[in-house]
């Protein structure tokens, strides 16, 4: 704890300490941390001659939407497993520090919020939750059957993983409500995200134009590092709670 505390220049406890508006966008690294593969990394076994890329497309569930769900079946099966890391519970620490904090991120995993963080939003959806396919709402209830997708029990169309896929657009509510965020904070951190898929890529950077500070915490650089007004290369569950310590209470 202590080496980890010398990471920190006073300057950065300083600011967030004054700070009244901080923004957060976290990627599948620090779900990673949780034993959460990476999109592209979680294909094994009977999944490993298929492309993520191919299949989370509408195409591909207009085309094969069985292969689709039972693929979405075993990925939410694989996500049930992980719990909460150290990263995510310093996250929920940090929201109860700040008059105005906004947790984004780009995971599907739901584990902000079985850690306990309350103004979250997720971008691209949330793996566990179904929707309909045809009217855009989520489903919780559907008649047993040996259907593979089942349908919709409102309208009759398939249903389908409540996530954003390639190609689809973001819904516009927590869309506008991140850009909002991103473009009022003093602070933005940026946490296990490649800063390469659009539109949360450009998170920070509209941050960075309104003048906030820009903390990247990301064992690899990225696009975002050599412009981020600190940049630490270490996992976020060693990194956060070691921040979280030297706020004032």
């Amino acid at each position: 704890m202590a080496a980890q505390r010398k990471l920190f220049p006073p300057k950065i406890i300083e600011k967030l300490n004054l700070s009244q508006r901080v923004a957060v966008l976290t990627g599948a690294g620090i779900s990673a941390e949780s034993g959460v593969p990476t999109f592209r990394e979680a294909h094994t076994g009977l999944w490993s001659r298929f492309d993520p890329l191919e299949l989370a497309t509408p195409q591909a569930f207009r085309q094969e939407p069985k292969l689709v769900w039972e693929w979405y079946t075993w990925r939410r099966e694989m996500i049930s497993r992980a719990q909460p890391n150290p990263g995510h519970y310093a996250l929920v620490e940090m929201e109860n520090l700040f008059p105005e904090f906004t947790l984004i991120t780009q995971n599907v995993d739901g584990l902000h919020r079985l850690a306990g963080s309350q103004a979250t939003i997720e971008l691209h959806g949330d793996i566990s939750r179904t929707g309909c396919s045809s009217e855009n709402q989520i489903v919780s209830d559907w008649p047993e059957t040996d259907e593979i997708p089942p349908h919709c029990p409102h309208c009759g169309a398939l249903l389908r993983p409540d996530v954003v896929w390639f190609g689809e657009r973001l819904p516009s509510e927590p869309n506008e409500a991140a850009f909002m965020a991103a473009s009022s904070c003093q602070v933005f951190l940026s946490i296990g995200t490649s800063t390469l898929v659009e539109p949360a890529a450009s998170l920070p950077f509209v941050a960075l134009r309104n003048e906030a500070a820009i903390i990247e915490i990301n064992p690899q650089e990225t696009p975002l590092t050599p412009l981020a007004s600190y940049s630490f290369q270490y996992p976020a569950g060693e990194v956060l709670p070691a921040l979280v310590s030297m706020l004032k209470r």
